[in-house]
């Protein structure tokens, strides 16, 4: 039992504890509640989206039904509603954005690529010219020098070893080349050439045509080496062992390869003349669409950076050789019309129709070319910078070759047979008669010998700024390879790749003065190590990659070196290295 007073508190406790209990429950009841209300909305908003969107494909799937039917009726799969669907069905590009902006940028690299590789043409059509031009002016000037010192070394008596400069007899070489190639061509008749080859059909005249640009490819390609092997021959140090067959046989070939070259060309510039001349332009129709049949064989192939060098220098030889080739046309015309200045108005059409299919046919031809593979337009910046190297390095004290000669190895050019044919031309063409014909004859020349000195100087500052813009600098200053006594001993020879940092400059260049001109001549260092990383050598060949796994087992064999170092070796992949594939300019690995 217990007393009143005590049970009351008890009782009402129990009945707030009661209350409260209960007021948690419904709390918990109105949260479920609405939860649950949150999730039937949620729901019912999913099952209209997923309706609506099975109802613009026209059809319900098993998630999508409105009313828990599963097909639709008949009625609602109609024509008017199919083609209501497709006339305001949507999409967002924006979903693919990576896509849609690589195809933008291959648009912009294509309308790129004829303002780049027209600079490159341009650069390299300035090149050749300067090379050519060289012909003409500096190199008979040469000779001359060259002749006078070897007329006054018995007067003045020997102060040195040599007689002759290596250079010196390379010029020398050269001249009596040209001039016993120029009276073997005086044989040859222009005029019977001419018509022997207009009574040929049309398509016969198209396959030669085509003969004639093969065999010209593979001559430049075998002539530099005659000649290199020439001028080696004859400058050759005599301490060492006698390898070859002497310096007359190798004159011989290269007077050869000189005169048969020269033919060439002049049966090509004569079918040309041909094809100007028809009366219905078929053969020059068929001519200029012969370039377009070298899209179809040049585009849809694999090319790489390197090989794409290659093409380009390649179609800057065939375009300047095909300017020269339509001068000496023009020049051939108006000798058979007596200089009339109006007829020269009739060949004009054909001879821009000429250059213009050409230069369609190379930007056509590069745009492509790029786009395939994925090659920047900017590469051909890189290009340029390797040809102005090659003029920078050939202007140094210690060039170890000329630079037409540089030239012809890297674009395949030759100027001396397209030089002897202008000369042939022209003094058939001009005759010289009087005194004030001579006077003339005079003025040309030292105009033509002001027009080199101007390219060459206008070319050499712009080369500057193509090396420095590329950050070539440091490589003008390397010494020139030497010579190897085969491809393995050259390997190995080669450092192991030991990544040291170049060599610093003196702390006196450092104090303040300006950095020298890239083409003078850094002053003769003391005895020093040889440096780590050799220097690239301009007369090996690029092997393929087969052929370097080859020369790496041979060479383990031969020095005994592990793998380690052959395997970490990179590749060569300099742009002035590949003029050593080869020099007639389209080969692809």
């Amino acid at each position: 039992m217990c007393d009143a007073p005590v049970c009351l508190p008890a009782e009402n406790s129990a009945k707030m504890a009661d209350s409260v209990s209960a007021g948690l429950g419904e709390e918990k009841e109105t949260d479920k509640e609405d939860k649950e209300k949150e999730r039937k909305k949620v729901n019912a908003e999913n099952n209209k989206d997923s309706s609506d969107a099975t109802e613009s494909l026209g059809f319900y799937d098993k998630n999508g039904s409105k009313t828990g039917k599963k097909k639709r009726n008949l009625s609602d799969l109609s024509l008017i509603r199919f083609i209501s669907t497709e006339l305001t069905r949507g999409y967002f590009l924006e979903h693919n954005e990576a896509k849609y902006t690589e195809r933008r940028e291959r648009v912009y690299t294509c309308l790129r690529i004829p303002k780049e590789l027209e600079k490159l043409m341009t650069f390299g059509f300035f090149l050749c010219l300067d090379a050519f031009l060289y012909v003409f002016t500096l190199l008979p000037l040469r000779v001359l020098l060259a002749l006078l010192r070897l007329l006054t070394l018995p007067c003045c008596g020997l102060s040195g070893s040599r007689m002759l400069q290596p250079a010196q007899v390379c010029d020398v070489l050269k001249g009596f080349i040209m001039v016993l190639c120029y009276s073997m061509m005086s044989y040859v008749d222009y005029s019977m050439m001419y018509h022997l080859i207009r009574g040929q059909s049309v398509i016969k005249l198209y396959i030669i045509y085509n003969m004639l640009e093969v065999a010209d490819r593979l001559f430049s390609s075998f002539g530099q080496d005659i000649l290199d092997a020439l001028y080696w021959t004859a400058t050759e140090p005599k301490e060492k062992k006698r390898a070859h067959i002497g310096v007359i046989p190798h004159f011989l070939m290269a007077v050869l390869y000189v005169f048969l070259h020269a033919i060439l060309i002049m049966v090509q510039a004569t079918t040309l003349n041909v094809a100007f001349n028809s009366h219905n332009k078929s053969l020059l129709t068929i001519m200029m669409s012969n370039n377009f049949v070298e899209i179809k064989g040049s585009v849809f192939k694999k090319f790489e950076k390197n090989n794409l060098f290659q093409m380009s220098n390649s179609d800057i030889k065939e375009r300047f050789t095909n300017y020269v080739l339509l001068l000496i046309v023009c020049l051939r015309n108006m000798e058979q019309f007596s200089w009339n200045p109006d007829h020269l108005w009739v060949l004009f059409p054909d001879v821009v129709m000429v250059i213009a299919s050409e230069v369609a046919v190379d930007v056509v031809k590069h745009a492509f070319i790029t786009k395939f593979n994925d090659i920047t337009a900017d590469v051909y910046g890189e290009y340029r910078a390797s040809l102005a190297f090659d003029l920078v390095s050939s202007r140094q004290k210690n060039a170890y070759t000329d630079y037409s000669d540089s030239v012809s190895r890297r674009m395949g050019f030759i100027p001396l047979p397209l030089a002897l044919l202008l000369i042939r031309v022209v003094t058939s063409s001009v005759k010289i008669q009087g005194s004030l014909s001579f006077m003339c004859v005079l003025l040309f020349y030292l105009g033509t010998i002001t027009l080199k000195v101007l390219n060459s100087i206008v070319l050499l500052g712009t080369s500057c700024m193509f090396v420095k813009e590329a950050n070539m600098e440091e490589k003008l200053f390397q010494a020139p390879p030497s010579a190897a006594s085969s491809r393995v001993s050259s390997r190995a020879n080669r450092p192991k790749h030991t990544h040291a940092a170049p060599p610093q400059e003196p702390e006196a260049d450092k104090a303040g003065a300006s950095s020298p001109s890239i083409t003078s001549q850094p002053a003769q260092l003391p005895d020093s190590p040889a440096p780590v990383l050799p220097p690239s050598d301009s007369d090996t060949f690029l092997t393929t990659p087969d052929e370097e796994d080859d020369d790496d087992k041979v060479l383990a064999a031969e020095t005994g070196a592990d793998g380690e170092g052959l395997k970490h070796r990179t590749p060569k992949k300099d742009l002035l290295e590949i003029d050593r594939f080869t020099i007639c300019g389209n080969r692809i690995d």
